[in-house]
């Protein structure tokens, strides 16, 4: 069993950070996925009714995309 003071040492700050990275690329892109889903499916819904709706529905579909890419610069200005 490794006491409070020797745990210290095994927590590396490089670590930390790439587990920090990896989260904040890894839930945004979750986040993205489940948003875009729904998103998808409506404007799929619309554009069966009305086809003249495919550009907001092409737009509407790419907005949760952005949120991955901040999650990357947030990543990559952590590491």
């Amino acid at each position: 069993m490794v006491d409070a003071a020797a745990a210290v040492v095994y927590m590396d700050p490089a670590g930390l950070k790439a587990i920090g990275a990896g989260l904040a690329v890894g839930l945004t892109g979750l986040a993205s996925g489940i948003a875009e889903r729904d998103i998808g499916s409506a404007a799929i819904g619309a554009m069966a009714e009305n086809e003249s709706l495919f550009g907001k529905g092409l737009i509407l579909t790419v907005i949760p995309e952005t949120i991955v890419i901040f999650g990357l610069v947030v990543a990559l200005l952590i590491s």
